[in-house]
Protein backbone atom coordinates (compact mmCIF):
# COMPACT_ATOMS: atom_id res chain seq x y z
CA UNK A 1 0.00 0.00 0.00
CA UNK A 2 1.16 3.64 -0.75
CA UNK A 3 1.47 6.20 1.60
CA UNK A 4 -1.41 7.88 0.13
CA UNK A 5 -3.63 4.85 0.13
CA UNK A 6 -2.17 3.99 3.96
CA UNK A 7 -4.02 7.71 4.93
CA UNK A 8 -7.10 6.97 3.57
CA UNK A 9 -7.23 3.49 5.19
CA UNK A 10 -6.54 5.17 8.50
CA UNK A 11 -9.05 7.27 8.19
CA UNK A 12 -11.75 4.32 7.17
CA UNK A 13 -10.12 2.69 10.31
CA UNK A 14 -8.77 -0.35 8.74
CA UNK A 15 -5.55 -0.44 10.39
CA UNK A 16 -6.58 -1.66 13.95
CA UNK A 17 -3.10 -2.94 15.53
CA UNK A 18 -0.71 -1.85 12.80
CA UNK A 19 2.75 -1.53 13.88
CA UNK A 20 4.23 0.61 10.84
CA UNK A 21 2.57 3.41 9.26
CA UNK A 22 3.85 5.91 6.62
CA UNK A 23 1.95 8.69 5.97
CA UNK A 24 2.19 11.01 2.61
CA UNK A 25 3.93 14.65 2.59
CA UNK A 26 0.99 17.27 2.76
CA UNK A 27 0.11 16.86 6.53
CA UNK A 28 -1.56 19.79 7.92
CA UNK A 29 -2.27 18.16 11.40
CA UNK A 30 -1.55 15.09 13.50
CA UNK A 31 -3.97 12.86 12.03
CA UNK A 32 -6.37 12.43 15.30
CA UNK A 33 -6.98 8.70 13.57
CA UNK A 34 -3.39 7.44 15.20
CA UNK A 35 -4.85 7.50 18.82
CA UNK A 36 -6.57 4.18 18.14
CA UNK A 37 -3.21 2.79 18.00
CA UNK A 38 -1.49 4.07 20.67
CA UNK A 39 -1.13 -0.14 22.33
CA UNK A 40 0.64 -1.11 18.80
CA UNK A 41 1.97 1.51 16.62
CA UNK A 42 6.08 0.95 16.72
CA UNK A 43 7.42 2.93 13.56
CA UNK A 44 5.45 6.33 12.46
CA UNK A 45 6.69 8.54 9.58
CA UNK A 46 4.49 11.30 8.98
CA UNK A 47 6.45 12.94 6.11
CA UNK A 48 7.30 16.11 5.00
CA UNK A 49 4.39 19.07 6.43
CA UNK A 50 3.08 21.72 8.75
CA UNK A 51 2.00 19.82 11.84
CA UNK A 52 2.80 19.69 14.85
CA UNK A 53 3.28 17.04 17.33
CA UNK A 54 0.14 16.08 20.04
CA UNK A 55 0.83 16.48 23.64
CA UNK A 56 -0.41 13.38 24.24
CA UNK A 57 2.42 11.65 22.17
CA UNK A 58 3.67 9.71 25.37
CA UNK A 59 0.61 7.93 25.04
CA UNK A 60 2.31 5.38 22.08
CA UNK A 61 4.07 3.72 24.82
CA UNK A 62 5.54 1.54 22.16
CA UNK A 63 6.60 4.10 19.67
CA UNK A 64 10.11 3.10 18.36
CA UNK A 65 10.96 4.66 15.55
CA UNK A 66 9.57 8.39 14.58
CA UNK A 67 10.28 10.53 11.45
CA UNK A 68 9.19 14.53 10.71
CA UNK A 69 11.89 15.03 8.19
CA UNK A 70 11.31 18.23 6.38
CA UNK A 71 8.74 19.97 8.74
CA UNK A 72 8.97 23.14 10.01
CA UNK A 73 9.75 22.74 13.93
CA UNK A 74 11.27 25.86 15.91
CA UNK A 75 12.88 23.21 18.37
CA UNK A 76 13.00 19.64 19.00
CA UNK A 77 9.46 19.03 20.69
CA UNK A 78 10.08 18.08 24.15
CA UNK A 79 7.29 15.77 24.26
CA UNK A 80 9.07 13.22 22.25
CA UNK A 81 11.02 12.85 25.93
CA UNK A 82 7.97 11.73 27.21
CA UNK A 83 7.95 8.57 25.00
CA UNK A 84 9.59 5.55 26.95
CA UNK A 85 10.29 2.86 23.99
CA UNK A 86 11.56 5.68 20.98
CA UNK A 87 14.90 5.28 20.33
CA UNK A 88 14.85 6.53 16.71
CA UNK A 89 14.16 10.23 15.88
CA UNK A 90 14.44 11.74 12.73
CA UNK A 91 14.33 15.43 12.01
CA UNK A 92 16.35 16.70 9.07
CA UNK A 93 15.69 19.88 7.46
CA UNK A 94 13.03 21.36 9.87
CA UNK A 95 14.62 24.31 10.70
CA UNK A 96 15.43 23.44 14.28
CA UNK A 97 17.01 26.35 16.25
CA UNK A 98 16.79 24.65 19.47
CA UNK A 99 16.84 21.00 21.27
CA UNK A 100 15.91 21.13 25.17
CA UNK A 101 17.13 18.61 27.17
CA UNK A 102 13.38 17.42 27.68
CA UNK A 103 13.31 16.36 23.94
CA UNK A 104 15.51 13.25 24.22
CA UNK A 105 13.67 10.45 24.62
CA UNK A 106 15.29 8.12 27.91
CA UNK A 107 15.71 5.29 25.17
CA UNK A 108 17.09 7.23 22.66
CA UNK A 109 19.73 5.39 20.10
CA UNK A 110 19.86 7.14 17.10
CA UNK A 111 19.18 10.96 16.12
CA UNK A 112 19.13 12.46 13.22
CA UNK A 113 19.29 16.76 13.31
CA UNK A 114 21.10 17.05 9.85
CA UNK A 115 20.46 20.71 8.33
CA UNK A 116 19.24 22.54 10.75
CA UNK A 117 19.82 25.56 12.48
CA UNK A 118 20.80 24.26 15.95
CA UNK A 119 23.57 26.43 17.65
CA UNK A 120 24.53 24.31 21.13
CA UNK A 121 23.52 21.22 22.36
CA UNK A 122 22.30 19.92 25.71
CA UNK A 123 24.41 18.04 28.17
CA UNK A 124 21.90 15.59 28.46
CA UNK A 125 22.60 14.42 25.20
CA UNK A 126 25.47 12.35 26.24
CA UNK A 127 23.53 11.05 29.64
CA UNK A 128 21.48 8.64 27.27
CA UNK A 129 23.22 5.38 27.43
CA UNK A 130 22.20 3.79 24.59
CA UNK A 131 23.10 6.60 22.56
CA UNK A 132 24.90 4.97 18.99
CA UNK A 133 24.50 7.27 16.16
CA UNK A 134 24.60 10.67 16.55
CA UNK A 135 23.93 12.74 12.42
CA UNK A 136 24.63 16.32 13.19
CA UNK A 137 25.95 17.62 10.23
CA UNK A 138 24.83 21.10 8.24
CA UNK A 139 24.17 22.82 11.64
CA UNK A 140 25.92 25.91 13.85
CA UNK A 141 27.59 23.85 16.91
CA UNK A 142 30.71 25.80 17.85
CA UNK A 143 31.42 22.76 20.36
CA UNK A 144 30.14 19.25 20.92
CA UNK A 145 28.53 18.83 24.52
CA UNK A 146 31.54 17.78 27.34
CA UNK A 147 29.00 14.67 28.49
CA UNK A 148 29.51 13.13 25.33
CA UNK A 149 32.97 11.89 26.50
CA UNK A 150 30.81 9.29 28.29
CA UNK A 151 28.65 8.23 25.67
CA UNK A 152 30.10 4.45 25.44
CA UNK A 153 27.80 2.60 22.79
CA UNK A 154 28.65 6.11 20.82
CA UNK A 155 29.59 4.24 16.92
CA UNK A 156 28.74 6.79 14.56
CA UNK A 157 29.14 10.80 15.02
CA UNK A 158 28.49 13.30 11.92
CA UNK A 159 29.16 16.38 12.54
CA UNK A 160 30.88 17.77 9.27
CA UNK A 161 29.97 21.62 8.40
CA UNK A 162 29.29 23.30 11.72
CA UNK A 163 31.55 25.77 13.40
CA UNK A 164 33.74 23.36 15.53
CA UNK A 165 36.61 25.27 16.77
CA UNK A 166 38.52 22.60 18.21
CA UNK A 167 38.36 18.55 17.99
CA UNK A 168 38.08 17.34 21.98
CA UNK A 169 40.87 15.32 22.39
CA UNK A 170 38.02 12.47 24.16
CA UNK A 171 36.68 11.62 20.59
CA UNK A 172 39.73 9.85 19.73
CA UNK A 173 38.97 7.89 23.33
CA UNK A 174 35.29 6.77 22.80
CA UNK A 175 35.56 2.91 23.11
CA UNK A 176 33.17 2.31 20.32
CA UNK A 177 33.19 5.33 17.86
CA UNK A 178 34.38 3.47 14.80
CA UNK A 179 32.64 6.28 12.26
CA UNK A 180 33.20 9.72 12.04
CA UNK A 181 32.75 13.10 9.92
CA UNK A 182 33.98 16.34 11.11
CA UNK A 183 35.28 18.16 7.52
CA UNK A 184 33.87 21.76 6.60
CA UNK A 185 34.08 23.22 10.38
CA UNK A 186 37.64 25.27 11.49
CA UNK A 187 38.34 22.66 13.69
CA UNK A 188 39.59 20.60 10.42
CA UNK A 189 43.11 20.67 9.01
CA UNK A 190 43.88 22.61 5.76
CA UNK A 191 44.45 19.56 3.39
CA UNK A 192 47.52 18.66 1.09
CA UNK A 193 47.23 20.76 -2.25
CA UNK A 194 45.85 18.76 -4.54
CA UNK A 195 47.19 18.31 -8.52
CA UNK A 196 44.20 16.71 -10.84
CA UNK A 197 42.81 17.67 -14.06
CA UNK A 198 39.62 20.23 -14.56
CA UNK A 199 38.06 18.03 -16.98
CA UNK A 200 35.78 20.39 -19.50
CA UNK A 201 32.26 19.26 -19.66
CA UNK A 202 32.16 19.27 -23.42
CA UNK A 203 34.79 16.78 -23.54
CA UNK A 204 32.53 14.09 -21.55
CA UNK A 205 30.25 11.81 -22.84
CA UNK A 206 28.05 10.50 -20.81
CA UNK A 207 26.38 6.89 -20.85
CA UNK A 208 23.58 4.99 -18.85
CA UNK A 209 23.35 5.73 -14.76
CA UNK A 210 24.74 3.37 -12.90
CA UNK A 211 23.66 3.89 -9.50
CA UNK A 212 21.85 6.30 -7.09
CA UNK A 213 23.10 7.71 -3.71
CA UNK A 214 21.83 10.64 -1.28
CA UNK A 215 24.86 12.76 -2.85
CA UNK A 216 24.77 11.90 -6.26
CA UNK A 217 24.09 10.22 -9.31
CA UNK A 218 26.88 7.71 -11.26
CA UNK A 219 26.67 7.11 -14.82
CA UNK A 220 29.11 5.41 -17.24
CA UNK A 221 30.91 7.89 -19.22
CA UNK A 222 34.10 8.43 -21.67
CA UNK A 223 36.69 10.57 -21.21
CA UNK A 224 39.48 10.94 -24.14
CA UNK A 225 42.89 9.31 -23.27
CA UNK A 226 41.51 7.11 -20.07
CA UNK A 227 38.53 6.30 -22.73
CA UNK A 228 35.95 4.53 -20.63
CA UNK A 229 34.89 6.35 -16.92
CA UNK A 230 32.67 6.40 -14.04
CA UNK A 231 31.15 9.93 -14.04
CA UNK A 232 29.27 11.18 -10.57
CA UNK A 233 27.45 14.35 -10.78
CA UNK A 234 26.12 15.52 -7.42
CA UNK A 235 22.95 16.75 -5.99
CA UNK A 236 24.19 20.02 -4.11
CA UNK A 237 22.52 19.59 -0.98
CA UNK A 238 24.11 18.73 2.60
CA UNK A 239 24.12 15.48 2.89
CA UNK A 240 23.79 13.46 6.09
CA UNK A 241 28.05 12.87 5.94
CA UNK A 242 28.69 16.97 4.48
CA UNK A 243 28.75 19.03 1.89
CA UNK A 244 29.54 17.54 -1.58
CA UNK A 245 32.45 20.45 -2.26
CA UNK A 246 34.20 18.20 0.56
CA UNK A 247 33.53 15.01 -1.10
CA UNK A 248 34.99 16.33 -3.87
CA UNK A 249 37.94 17.93 -2.82
CA UNK A 250 38.83 14.14 -0.62
CA UNK A 251 37.78 12.01 -3.41
CA UNK A 252 41.01 14.30 -5.44
CA UNK A 253 43.48 14.45 -2.51
CA UNK A 254 42.67 10.37 -2.05
CA UNK A 255 45.15 9.50 -5.04
CA UNK A 256 45.74 7.00 -7.07
CA UNK A 257 45.68 3.29 -5.47
CA UNK A 258 44.27 -0.07 -6.91
CA UNK A 259 41.99 -0.21 -4.26
CA UNK A 260 40.41 2.96 -3.81
CA UNK A 261 38.27 5.20 -5.91
CA UNK A 262 39.91 8.06 -5.85
CA UNK A 263 38.99 10.82 -8.56
CA UNK A 264 40.85 11.19 -11.77
CA UNK A 265 39.56 14.56 -12.46
CA UNK A 266 36.90 17.01 -11.64
CA UNK A 267 34.58 18.64 -13.94
CA UNK A 268 34.35 21.78 -15.14
CA UNK A 269 31.82 24.30 -17.11
CA UNK A 270 28.60 21.84 -16.24
CA UNK A 271 25.94 23.71 -18.63
CA UNK A 272 23.49 23.98 -14.82
CA UNK A 273 26.91 24.00 -12.65
CA UNK A 274 26.91 21.07 -11.26
CA UNK A 275 30.07 19.57 -9.88
CA UNK A 276 30.98 16.53 -10.74
CA UNK A 277 33.91 14.13 -11.07
CA UNK A 278 35.81 11.29 -13.13
CA UNK A 279 36.39 8.11 -10.98
CA UNK A 280 37.56 4.83 -12.31
CA UNK A 281 35.05 2.38 -14.04
CA UNK A 282 34.75 -0.79 -11.53
CA UNK A 283 33.59 -3.98 -13.74
CA UNK A 284 30.57 -3.72 -14.02
CA UNK A 285 30.05 -7.65 -12.86
CA UNK A 286 31.69 -6.53 -9.20
CA UNK A 287 28.77 -6.08 -6.49
CA UNK A 288 28.57 -4.28 -3.42
CA UNK A 289 29.87 -6.40 -0.84
CA UNK A 290 26.50 -5.38 1.24
CA UNK A 291 23.83 -3.27 2.04
CA UNK A 292 23.63 -0.13 4.09
CA UNK A 293 22.36 -0.08 7.84
CA UNK A 294 18.53 -0.64 8.09
CA UNK A 295 16.54 0.77 10.80
CA UNK A 296 16.70 -2.26 13.11
CA UNK A 297 20.39 -2.63 12.60
CA UNK A 298 21.59 0.97 13.18
CA UNK A 299 24.93 1.16 12.58
CA UNK A 300 25.96 -2.26 11.03
CA UNK A 301 25.34 -3.45 7.36
CA UNK A 302 23.35 -5.79 5.95
CA UNK A 303 24.73 -8.79 4.45
CA UNK A 304 23.01 -11.47 1.76
CA UNK A 305 22.08 -14.42 4.19
CA UNK A 306 23.25 -16.66 1.75
CA UNK A 307 27.03 -14.68 1.20
CA UNK A 308 29.97 -17.17 2.44
CA UNK A 309 33.83 -16.63 1.56
CA UNK A 310 36.63 -18.78 2.41
CA UNK A 311 40.00 -18.26 4.57
CA UNK A 312 41.84 -16.54 1.51
CA UNK A 313 38.91 -14.62 0.20
CA UNK A 314 38.64 -12.68 3.50
CA UNK A 315 42.59 -12.64 3.32
CA UNK A 316 42.39 -10.76 -0.12
CA UNK A 317 39.65 -8.68 0.51
CA UNK A 318 40.50 -7.44 4.53
CA UNK A 319 44.31 -6.78 2.27
CA UNK A 320 42.70 -4.46 -0.11
CA UNK A 321 41.26 -2.06 2.23
CA UNK A 322 43.98 -2.05 5.33
CA UNK A 323 46.30 -1.13 2.02
CA UNK A 324 43.29 1.66 0.97
CA UNK A 325 43.07 3.04 4.12
CA UNK A 326 47.07 3.25 5.10
CA UNK A 327 47.33 4.63 1.08
CA UNK A 328 44.58 7.01 2.75
CA UNK A 329 45.93 7.63 6.49
CA UNK A 330 49.28 8.35 4.69
CA UNK A 331 47.64 11.32 2.61
CA UNK A 332 46.23 12.68 5.78
CA UNK A 333 43.22 11.65 4.99
CA UNK A 334 40.31 9.46 7.09
CA UNK A 335 37.65 8.03 4.89
CA UNK A 336 35.16 8.33 8.01
CA UNK A 337 32.59 5.57 6.45
CA UNK A 338 34.50 2.16 5.79
CA UNK A 339 31.75 -0.56 5.67
CA UNK A 340 30.68 -2.82 2.97
CA UNK A 341 28.28 -0.99 1.58
CA UNK A 342 31.11 1.12 0.20
CA UNK A 343 32.79 -1.42 -1.38
CA UNK A 344 33.27 -3.51 -4.27
CA UNK A 345 34.08 -6.48 -4.83
CA UNK A 346 34.94 -9.28 -7.66
CA UNK A 347 32.25 -11.70 -5.63
CA UNK A 348 34.78 -14.66 -5.68
CA UNK A 349 38.66 -14.18 -4.84
CA UNK A 350 38.71 -11.05 -2.73
CA UNK A 351 39.77 -8.14 -5.09
CA UNK A 352 38.16 -5.33 -3.59
CA UNK A 353 37.69 -1.00 -3.77
CA UNK A 354 36.98 0.93 -1.27
CA UNK A 355 34.49 4.15 -2.35
CA UNK A 356 32.29 7.35 -1.59
CA UNK A 357 34.57 9.92 0.19
CA UNK A 358 31.26 11.38 1.88
CA UNK A 359 32.60 11.15 5.00
CA UNK A 360 36.33 11.90 4.73
CA UNK A 361 38.06 14.35 7.12
CA UNK A 362 41.66 15.35 7.38
CA UNK A 363 43.46 13.91 9.75
CA UNK A 364 45.14 16.00 12.31
CA UNK A 365 49.16 16.44 12.67
CA UNK A 366 51.27 14.40 15.05
CA UNK A 367 49.94 12.44 17.78
CA UNK A 368 46.83 13.51 17.59
CA UNK A 369 46.11 12.04 14.61
CA UNK A 370 47.25 8.58 14.98
CA UNK A 371 44.57 9.09 17.71
CA UNK A 372 41.52 10.01 15.21
CA UNK A 373 43.29 7.66 12.68
CA UNK A 374 42.79 4.41 15.44
CA UNK A 375 38.88 5.33 15.53
CA UNK A 376 39.21 4.11 11.52
CA UNK A 377 41.58 0.99 12.76
CA UNK A 378 38.20 -0.05 14.55
CA UNK A 379 35.95 0.07 11.60
CA UNK A 380 37.95 -2.03 9.64
CA UNK A 381 37.96 -4.67 12.63
CA UNK A 382 34.47 -4.46 12.61
CA UNK A 383 34.40 -4.92 8.90
CA UNK A 384 36.51 -8.28 9.31
CA UNK A 385 34.53 -9.68 11.90
CA UNK A 386 31.99 -9.32 9.39
CA UNK A 387 33.85 -11.41 6.71
CA UNK A 388 34.86 -13.84 9.04
CA UNK A 389 31.15 -14.15 10.50
CA UNK A 390 30.46 -15.34 6.95
CA UNK A 391 33.61 -17.43 6.37
CA UNK A 392 33.94 -20.96 6.14
CA UNK A 393 36.56 -21.77 8.57
CA UNK A 394 37.66 -18.45 9.71
CA UNK A 395 41.87 -18.71 10.68
CA UNK A 396 42.52 -18.34 14.04
CA UNK A 397 45.07 -15.81 12.98
CA UNK A 398 42.65 -13.23 11.72
CA UNK A 399 40.10 -13.78 14.65
CA UNK A 400 43.26 -12.42 16.55
CA UNK A 401 43.78 -9.49 13.81
CA UNK A 402 40.28 -8.38 14.75
CA UNK A 403 40.52 -8.63 18.34
CA UNK A 404 43.31 -6.28 17.94
CA UNK A 405 41.76 -3.79 16.31
CA UNK A 406 38.75 -3.70 18.02
CA UNK A 407 40.33 -3.18 21.24
CA UNK A 408 38.08 -1.23 23.61
CA UNK A 409 40.85 1.67 24.52
CA UNK A 410 42.18 2.95 21.16
CA UNK A 411 45.67 3.26 21.60
CA UNK A 412 46.08 -0.21 22.17
CA UNK A 413 44.85 -0.90 18.16
CA UNK A 414 47.55 -1.40 15.32
CA UNK A 415 47.93 1.25 12.94
CA UNK A 416 46.52 0.75 9.38
CA UNK A 417 49.72 0.67 8.06
CA UNK A 418 50.63 -2.34 10.23
CA UNK A 419 47.67 -4.48 9.54
CA UNK A 420 48.48 -4.05 5.87
CA UNK A 421 51.24 -5.49 6.41
CA UNK A 422 50.40 -8.15 8.41
CA UNK A 423 47.71 -8.92 5.53
CA UNK A 424 50.03 -8.82 2.99
CA UNK A 425 53.19 -11.31 4.96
Amino acid sequence: MDRAGTLAALHRGDLAGAREIRLPDGLDAFPSDLHGLTDSLELLDLGRGTYALPDDLGRFRRLRVLFCSGTPFPRLPPVLGECPALGQVGFRGCGIAEVPPDSLPPSLRWLTLTDNRIATLPEALGQRPLLQKLMLSGNRLAALPESLAGADSLELLRAADNRLERLPPWLAHLPRLAWISYASNPAEPAAAPMSAPVVPWSEVGVGELLGEGSSGRVHRATWPGPGDVALKLFKGAVGSDGLPDREIAASLTAGRHPAVIGALGAIGGHPDGTPGLLLPLVPADWPVLAGPPSLASCSRDVYDPALRVGPQTVRTLAGCIAGALAHLHGRGLMHGDVYGHNILWDGARGAATLGDFGAASTLPAGAAGGAFARIETLAFGILLGELLDRCEAPPPELRDLKQACSASHPSARPRLREVAEVLAA
